[in-house]
């Protein structure tokens, strides 16, 4: 059987991968999204050259899958069926996240996956998160933090490492692991990283982001309440020496 792991970039997905090598279930493929507009990684900003980097220093393979900025649903839906009929035509079986708590992430992961065939797994799933965050700390992964929600998290955040005193920092009722969406990582060091990855920090930005179809905005309002789907997000440029 062949694995891919779902990759982010981010502390979560490092963290997964290193229980999976401790275990010695090494996966066989990184996935990931990215943004072909811009050429960065989903959601995080993360410059491509940067995830790219991420899996020379961990020797394992990097598919990305390109996304437009305005991608709705229902079109993201297909262009991930497709990939992953073609990774499953290659001989992979089974897709690994790094999810922890969200229900309905999970169950949407598990759907699509049936959909290609392909099994699901959660190593991390079901820890407590301020626990993980220690133990993500502690495994010498290193991370910045690349991107903050700026509804619970202001422009300060970003560029910081995430380590203990950032942790002492977040405001009550932010997730220590933000697996609410509240921030996302850059893992730029870890055991299993054949070298550290050089880079500076650059700019801060904001943006602000709409529904990309009524249909998105309305399963948004469906499932959020009380909420606005105008999201304001901070986030600092990584940028590679």
């Amino acid at each position: 059987m062949k694995t891919i792991l779902s990759w982010s970039s981010g502390k979560d997905a490092a963290y997964t991968l290193h229980r999976l090598i401790q275990n010695q279930q090494k996966p066989d493929l990184l996935l990931t999204t990215v943004n072909q507009d811009f050429e960065r990684v989903s959601m995080h900003g993360l410059r491509i050259e940067l995830l790219e980097k991420q899996a020379e220093a961990l020797q394992i393979p990097l598919h990305k899958i390109p996304l437009k900025k305005d991608v709705d649903m229902a079109t993201y839906n297909q262009i991930m069926k497709r990939h992953l009929e073609n990774l499953k035509q290659q001989g992979h079986d089974k897709v690994l996240f790094g999810d922890i708590f969200l229900e309905d992430l999970k169950k949407y992961r598990i759907q699509q996956m049936e959909l290609v065939h392909m099994q699901t797994g959660f190593p991390i799933w079901g820890h407590t998160t301020k626990e993980l965050a220690i133990k993500i700390i502690e495994s010498s992964i290193k991370a910045i933090v690349v991107s903050t929600n700026a509804k619970v998290l202001d422009e300060s955040f970003v560029g910081r490492l995430y380590d203990k005193n950032f942790l002492n920092d977040l405001p009550t009722g932010v997730d220590w692991c933000g697996e609410n969406g509240e921030f996302h990582t850059f893992v730029y060091d870890s055991p299993d990283f054949k070298q550290p990855i050089a880079f500076k920090l650059g700019d801060k930005t904001y943006k602000t982001y709409k529904p990309c179809s009524k249909k998105d905005e309305n399963h948004y309002k469906k499932n959020v309440k009380n909420t606005a789907w105008d999201t304001g997000f901070w986030y600092i440029d990584i940028l590679a020496l």
